[in-house]
């Protein structure tokens, strides 16, 4: 499994753009799948500057609605004639919004009904190929992020209530051991991996995406030390032989707390991080 990052806030390289958007390549021996879309077509140019042919891909798995994991999906769709699009039905029904930084949508506008032959759409779970799953979080044991509290969506009278991500989704990969894909795990990194162990006897052997614990800063306050090192404390009792590849909406003060107890099991990816695994 052989796995590269296409769209980040941070990059390896002066050649590589950022944005604040996501979007990982996946290739393995059987398929091609892109995780995400980023914000817009910078994917696409990093890919070209990497020698990835997105044309060859087989699958996009969208993790929920944000346009900075959505937003560069038409784009894919005129590169790319094959590929089956997974998603929620309600990542393109609703208008998301974010007030950080000032109240402002945070959903794409784009009318992809012609594409919906190339859609998948998941609002259970679904068994895509023997070793690639997709579910829904069922789990709600743990608190999910402070940072929620920003983002909003549409009611059916136009109404703003708080996004209840019921349009996140949960992508696993492997057979003998497994890659779990978290989008921006909304609705809870421990609840996420509480999810997949419940629906999965398959040991986890790397979690990769953004965490969305968020840095204390302009007045915005997130998950305290006391709470990070508690989070911390669950992933190293419960996966002790896990490593979680992180970066996108993952703080930066926030990594530096998680890596000082979770140490050399803790990466940050940026534009352009490659890693490869055997055995999932």
């Amino acid at each position: 499994m052989k796995i590269i990052v296409l769209s980040d806030n941070r990059s390896i390289s002066s050649e590589l753009e950022t944005e604040h958007g996501l979007s990982i390549y996946l290739e393995t021996a059987r398929y091609k799948c892109l995780l995400d879309t980023g914000a817009s077509d910078l994917f696409i140019r990093n890919a070209e500057k990497l020698n990835i042919d997105l044309s060859a891909v087989d699958y996009v798995f969208i993790s929920h609605g944000h346009a900075d994991h959505i937003g560069g999906l038409s784009y894919f769709l005129e590169i790319n004639s094959r590929a089956k699009v997974i998603l929620s039905s309600k990542a393109l029904t609703q208008k998301f919004f974010s007030q950080r930084n000032g109240m402002h949508q945070i959903s794409v506008e784009t009318d992809f009904t012609k594409h919906y032959d190339r859609f998948i759409f998941v609002d259970n779970e679904l068994t895509l190929e023997d070793d690639i799953h997709i579910f829904t979080n069922t789990s709600n044991m743990y608190a999910k992020p402070i940072g929620n509290s920003n983002l909003y969506k549409e009611n059916a009278t136009g109404e703003l209530i708080p996004d209840d991500f019921n349009h996140e989704l949960i992508l696993t990969a492997g057979t003998d051991k497994l890659f779990v894909f978290t989008g921006c795990a909304h609705r809870g990194l421990l609840n996420i991996l509480q999810t997949v162990k419940e629906k999965s006897a398959v040991p986890i052997r790397c979690v990769m995406g953004g965490f969305h614990l968020l840095d204390t800063k302009n007045g915005n306050v997130y998950e305290n030390e006391t709470q990070i090192a508690e989070i911390t404390k669950i992933l190293n009792n419960k996966y002790p032989l896990t490593d979680f590849i992180t970066g996108h909406c993952t703080g930066e003060k926030v990594y530096e707390q998680l890596k000082i107890n979770m140490e050399f099991r803790l990466i940050h990816f940026f534009c352009g991080y490659k890693i490869e695994f055997d055995g999932c």
